[in-house]
């Protein structure tokens, strides 16, 4: 059977598959440069493997369709895998389908995601009862993309899901519906779950764009009262379908998309979705796209493949070349390495293949909305693994649509320009202009170069971390003009068309036109400026632009002998001057990374303050279907810390998971891969590359263990005295461990750091820059790094690798690494006022003379309206009895720097700060006598 030739079609993936070519064993894949396998897996999930559909770049089409390629996975006709075959579930004859439906939808074929390696989804990673969730997860999916409009429930699964198995059932669906993959949308089933009152948490969303529309949406379905603050006149943000009309006689009119116009991908798309959903056909991107060069003439085709063929070459060697660098590659841009490459292998060296190569940089300056010169080298296209395959499609009528369905029923109050945001333990205050909105949470969804320029204020200022991941991430610009003519005087089948400039620094100008007359309902051509054009193109007088682009159309059709008419109306797009989004998207610039994504969707106060929005999408940046499924995602945050918050837990895991965490964590350390004094570290061992990611674990008051490394005399007697008046509030030799992550090269220079492991820690904190946080701190990443390493040792002993591994070094001298720990300590507060600095000298052997015994005096604890204050180690796996710790004695305070922050807080409660013992909270299991649970509860839960 041909695969279908009409333009018009629907997004369901499963109208795709039966044109889906399955390999031989004599083709080889076309996939080229995936991503690195998925961790090894016992045999059960080998047969679930295939590769990832590669990237398509927006801008001119490729010549073919993206398509998956993938082995034949197991049915009734194949013969079964042996001992497992009847330990793995058979739900349908053909789970291949659904295998790639779950694909589409971001999840792999062979393991589990990160998100749901965090959720819990099974109780062991690998194995059986891994492949029957992967199984049933792609069954809903699939059943759900089959029939969009309808809410699929549990019980639809109950007859095609074992019995034995409905407990992964229920796992799956819940996973499902709270992130977002099933039952989301604007269909009528999706509106009837709306209820009629909204009970849950008071939630402010600032911007109405696809980000915001999409959370709250999601939010009010399940019970929040949401409130959308935006600062235009309208919805959609970046997105906007404007109607142009015009003409005397003969009235002309069309919609056209001014701002996100493509959808990059069917397969999965949730935009392609809500089309589905409101019955709205797409309409795809022709992959015709002639070339024209600076004088209107046609360029030779034979000279376009060669200069196309000579740049693909050039990014494959740039690609290697970063490989090569390693980290330097990250300060390097990939416009420098491009034009070395085109230099030394003199590809593109006559006028013509300049013009070309230089269109075709154009093309990629707009793909990211970036200067090729401002790319960073290492991670420019660190999101090409994971962009949805099928084909590049319009929605006919403009993607307003889309927005218009979304912002039904959703309270959104309009020209509320938002300029400060507070947020604290009792909630948080948004201020627009004279007015205040108050609520429990707020989601920002502002476009990242509104957070650059620093517009919205935050109170308390965002943490350090998040300001430089907004300064890193780039944020580009892509401009359009877009005309409205009498008539078609283009050939019909044509969907673009490039044209070639003379001028490097003005490549992007006008270089490629886009035909919207066959999904604007009128004749409209769409010119777009791109790079460093798009910059210049923000201060060109309109009627100028216009003029510019008339000529360009009339050099190219008038020697045919077609005439070209004046535009009835034209609209030139500022996008870098609008104040509501300062640019068009985000890239990766040079010195960032796709971490900084990670970092801005992070959340900010406790879960008080949350962001979306394309630019905290890695998998998805710079799309549309990024800046909607990253509103989901945070719906579904906003609703695990509210509920949390409700229960009075810690956020983000039950101690039950914690402790199984925790456990694995601990089983895996057992047998570290490297081990030297305090410090050991854990890695995947099969993977040789030094910038592979690690696993540091530093450990305090540990017995200490017969070693060849000895500290020096001043490191063991400075403080002991001090020592000895604390040693007693940690719990009695209790060991403490931190963790953090490092690449292995870091591992291996911290090893040969020399001087003990005082010295090594100034090394790791100083000269490396990293920080030692708690179990939860290291986020999904660890969670997955754990799987992985666990899956690898799972049919093999212990061994030493090639990395040296176990030094047998001496543990740390007790007590040194704590008491450098205790004095970072700092005063945490739970008013609008800062806290106060703590005093950063350094305990030395002087004040730990000065320090007496003193006698405790009695505990104190505050009411419900007291300034609540208390110490904060920071975040701890297996943490002591804070309020033992926190009941030293003053001396103790003054020793370890922290006395500025008490005093201050004693002086506002008119006390005398050294008459007093520092204020605790109650902790449950110190049996203190004290019970003032709810406050311990509320800084477990600031932990």
């Amino acid at each position: 059977m041909d695969p279908p030739t009409s333009d018009d079609f629907s997004s369901l993936p499963l109208e795709f598959i039966p044109f889906l070519p399955l390999p031989s064993q004599t083709t080889p894949s076309p996939i080229q440069n995936q991503p690195a396998p998925a961790p090894a897996l016992p045999d059960p999930n080998a047969f679930l493997s295939f590769p990832i559909p590669k990237k398509r770049r927006r801008g001119r089409p490729q010549k073919a369709q993206t398509s998956f390629q993938f082995p034949q996975l197991l049915t009734q006709k194949q013969q079964p895998i042996p001992d497992i075959s009847e330990e793995i579930i058979v739900i349908n004859k053909d789970p291949t389908n659904e295998a790639v439906i779950g694909l589409s939808a971001g999840f792999p074929a062979d393991s589990l995601t990160e998100e749901e390696i965090d959720a819990r989804v099974v109780t062991n990673i690998g194995g059986i009862e891994q492949v029957n969730y992967i199984l049933i997860r792609n069954h809903i999916i699939t059943k759900w993309r089959e029939n969009v409009n309808v809410w699929v429930t549990k019980e639809m699964f109950f007859n095609s899901v074992p019995k034995h198995c409905h407990g992964l059932l229920e796992s799956a669906y819940n996973y499902l519906v709270s992130h977002g993959y099933i039952n989301f949308g604007v269909s009528q089933s999706i509106k009837e779950k709306f209820p009629q009152e909204y009970t849950k948490s008071n939630v402010i969303v600032v911007g109405a764009g696809l980000a915001g529309l999409s959370a709250a949406r999601q939010l009010m379905r399940l019970g929040f009262k949401v409130t959308v603050l935006e600062g235009r006149k309208r919805a959609g943000g970046r997105v906007y379908t404007k109607k142009m009309e015009g003409g005397d006689g003969n009235r002309v009119s069309a919609l056209v998309d001014l701002g996100g116009s493509v959808l990059t991908g069917t397969l999965g798309n949730p935009l392609g979705i809500l089309a589905r959903q409101l019955g709205h056909s797409m309409h795809k991107v022709r992959d015709k796209c002639p070339l024209y060069s600076v004088d209107g003439k046609p360029v030779d085709l034979d000279m376009d493949m060669k200069v196309e063929t000579a740049f693909n070459r050039l990014l494959d060697k740039a690609s290697r070349l970063r490989q090569l660098m390693g980290d330097v590659s990250v300060d390097v841009s990939l416009g420098a390495a491009l034009e070395t490459f085109r230099q030394v292998y003199e590809d593109a060296v006559n006028k013509e293949e300049i013009n070309l190569f230089n269109w075709h940089c154009a093309n990629l300056e707009y793909a990211n909305a970036g200067l090729l010169s401002k790319l960073s080298l290492a991670f420019w296209d660190q999101d090409d693994p994971y962009d949805m395959g099928g084909y590049h499609c319009f929605l006919p009528g403009g993607n307003g649509r889309l927005v218009q369905a979304l912002a039904e029923n959703v309270q959104i109050l309009y020209e509320k320009t938002v300029h400060t945001i507070r947020h604290g333990s009792d909630g948080v205050r948004v201020i627009a202009g004279s007015q205040v909105f108050e609520g429990d949470m707020v989601l920002c969804t502002v476009p990242l170069g509104v957070l650059k320029s620093g517009s919205i204020k935050f109170i308390p200022e965002l943490p350090q971390r998040k300001l430089d991941g907004i300064k890193r991430l780039g944020y580009g610009l892509l401009n359009k003009v877009a005309m409205l003519f009498p008539y078609m005087f283009w050939e019909t089948d044509l969907g673009t068309f490039g044209h070639l400039t003379d001028n490097t620094s003005s490549r992007g100008e006008f270089f490629l036109f886009y035909s919207y007359a066959t999904v604007a309902g009128g004749p409209v051509l769409i010119a777009l400026v791109a790079g460093e054009a798009a910059h210049t193109f923000e201060s060109m007088p309109p009627t100028d632009a216009v003029t510019q682009v008339i000529q360009i159309l009339k050099g190219i059709y008038e020697p045919q002998g077609i005439t070209v008419p004046e535009p009835i109306q034209t609209v030139c797009t500022r996008w870098g001057s609008d104040p509501f989004t300062l640019g068009s998207y985000s890239n990766v610039a040079v010195g960032a990374s796709g971490d900084d994504y990670d970092i801005l969707a992070e959340s900010v106060g406790d879960g008080r303050l949350f962001f979306a929005g394309e630019a905290t999408m890695r998998r998805y940046p710079a799309t549309m279907h990024g800046a909607f499924l990253s509103g989901l995602r945070e719906a579904e945050n906003i609703t695990h810390h509210a509920s949390a918050r409700a229960l009075r837990v810690k956020v983000n895991r039950s101690p039950s998971d914690n402790a199984h965490i925790c456990a694995s964590l601990a089983d895996l350390f057992r047998d570290p891969d490297m081990e030297f004094g305090s410090f050991s570290v854990i890695f995947v061992r099969n993977n040789p590359d030094l910038k592979s990611t690690a696993i540091l674990r530093v450990t305090f008051n540990e017995p200490r263990k017969k070693t060849q490394e000895s500290s020096r005399p001043d490191q063991q007697h400075s403080n002991k005295l001090l020592f000895q008046q604390l040693q007693s509030h940690f719990n009695q030799q209790q060991p403490l461990r931190v963790y953090t992550l490092l690449s292995k090269q870091q591992a291996l220079e911290l090893r040969e750091v020399r001087g003990g492991d005082e010295m090594r820690m100034n090394y790791l904190c100083e000269k490396l820059g990293v920080k030692l946080i708690g179990r939860k701190g290291l986020g999904p990443t660890a969670d997955s790094l754990i799987a992985s390493i666990k899956a690898e040792r799972g049919g093999r002993k212990a061994s030493a690798t090639s990395l040296g591994l176990k030094s047998g070094v001496s543990k740390l001298q007790k007590g040194t690494l704590k008491r450098k720990l205790v004095r970072r300590a700092k005063i945490v507060r739970s008013s609008n006022k800062p806290a106060p600095l703590p005093n950063s000298n350094m305990v030395n052997a002087k004040a730990s003379e000065e320090i007496q015994t003193t006698n405790q005096a009695p505990p104190e604890t505050y009411g419900a309206g007291g300034s609540e204050s208390f110490l904060q180690l920071g975040t701890l796996e297996n943490p002591l009895c804070y309020s033992q710790l926190l009941k030293m004695p003053v001396p103790c305070a003054k020793a370890l720097g922290v006395m500025d922050g008490v005093s201050a807080m004693r002086s506002e409660n008119g006390s005398n700060a050294s008459e007093l013992p520092i204020y605790h909270a109650a902790c449950p299991q110190a049996n203190c006598g004290v019970e003032n649970v709810s406050l311990w509860r509320r800084f477990c839960e600031s932990r």
